[in-house]
Order: C-alpha cells, then sequence, then structure tokens
C-alpha cells in the first residue's frame, strides 16, 4: 500500500493505525529519500495506540467518528483507510465525514477485501458455504463487504473520484486460471483478495 500515497503528501492521516507499522514503515521511506511526512493515526484499541505513538507524530486513541473535532480541518494531503471501511457499519459516512480534514486537493488511499475473491465465490456457489473466520474476508469482526465496483461507487457517493485501483494479494492457484480462462478472462478481479484505490475531493468541501 505504500506506493499508493502519493509522493507530494506531506501531511497523512491513518484511521486505524493499529500499533503504527505501516505509517512507521512509511516515514522511513520518505526520510531515506529526502521526503520527511508528518504522520497522524487515529486507533481504537488503546494498547495498540500507545505503540503507535512512539513512531508516529500523534495518535488519538478512540473511534474516529469521537474524536473527530481534534483532528484539523484542511491539514491532511492524504488519509489513509487500510482494511477500515469493512468494519464500518456507515462506511459511506465515515469516508464523507473525512472529506473535511483533507486540502483541496488531498486524496484519500484505501485497501478493501474483495467478496468476489475466487475461493470465497467457490465455497459459497459450490459448497454452500459462507463460515466466519478469525481473519481473511470473512474475518468476524466485519459487517461490510465489497467488490472492485462497488468500492469505487461507495468513494463516488461519497465526494470523491476514484484515480487509480489494483488488486493486490493475487491468488496463483491453477483452479482460477482454468476457470479465468474458461470465461474468457471475465473473472479477472476474482484473482485478488483485496482491491487497493487512490481517490481525489471529487467537488469542493462544504
Amino acid at each position: 500500500m505504500l506506493e499508493f500515497v502519493p509522493a507530494d503528501a506531506s501531511v497523512i492521516l491513518e484511521v486505524g493505525c493499529g500499533s503504527g507499522a505501516f505509517s512507521a514503515g512509511l516515514k522511513k521511506m520518505r526520510a531515506a529519500s529526502g521526503r520527511p511526512v508528518e504522520i497522524w493515526g487515529v486507533e481504537m484499541d488503546e494498547a495498540a495506540a500507545i505503540r503507535a505513538s512512539e513512531n508516529l507524530d500523534r495518535v488519538l486513541h478512540g473511534d474516529v467518528n469521537a474524536v473527530m473535532n481534534d483532528l484539523p480541518v484542511g491539514r491532511f494531503d492524504c488519509v489513509v483507510l487500510n482494511d477500515v471501511i469493512e468494519h464500518v457499519l456507515e462506511p459511506g459516512e465515515l469516508v464523507a465525514s473525512l472529506r473535511p480534514l483533507l486540502k483541496p486537493a488531498g486524496c484519500l488511499v484505501a485497501s478493501i477485501p474483495n467478496v468476489r475473491y475466487f475461493f470465497n465465490v467457490v465455497n459459497l456457489a459450490v459448497h454452500g458455504r459462507w463460515d466466519y473466520t478469525d481473519e481473511g474476508i470473512l474475518d468476524r469482526t466485519h459487517v461490510r463487504f465489497f467488490t472492485r465496483s462497488s468500492m469505487v461507487r461507495l468513494l463516488e457517493e461519497s465526494g470523491f473520484a476514484v484515480e487509480k485501483t489494483a488488486g493486490i494479494n493475487p491468488t496463483v492457484s491453477l483452479k482460477f486460471r482454468l476457470a479465468n480462462l474458461l470465461t474468457l478472462g471475465r473473472w479477472s478481479d476474482m484473482k485478488y483478495l483485496q482491491f487497493a484505490c487512490l481517490a481525489r475531493t471529487a467537488r469542493p468541501v462544504e
């Protein structure tokens, strides 16, 4: 996901930053290239927030909606949501609420599990299984599910214009390759466990 954060983004907010591994890696990479960044984080888990504060410039502990008033309007070049949207009951409301925090040309970077992932579809369509697990697409904490197209629609309806999407964590299964070949490539999006996207504010922040 590091490559999706624009090179000119110098003030970044990561929502759901966990212990700060992603942002710490981003800070290290940018510092090595002579482009240091300021990164804020929001994290619900207190222990993880404490660890993140060792590497990030500022970390707010709590639900993002609860700490929204502590986040400066118009300050950030980029908001990062890595595997966050699927955990939110009203993801559109969350995404829309983050827009005022961005500068006029600000962007949003997100990764979202792909519910059309080949083996997930096989389990449902062939085996009739929809079993929740401790991690992955059917993580027990996921309350919303997305395909690439529904992810794009969510962002567009929340006031963003999607510039780039890309599949990440692809399967190397021969079964998938054969199925995709037989469907003339129509299942190509089912190769990926997740999709990453980069979107920019599509209209002036109200």
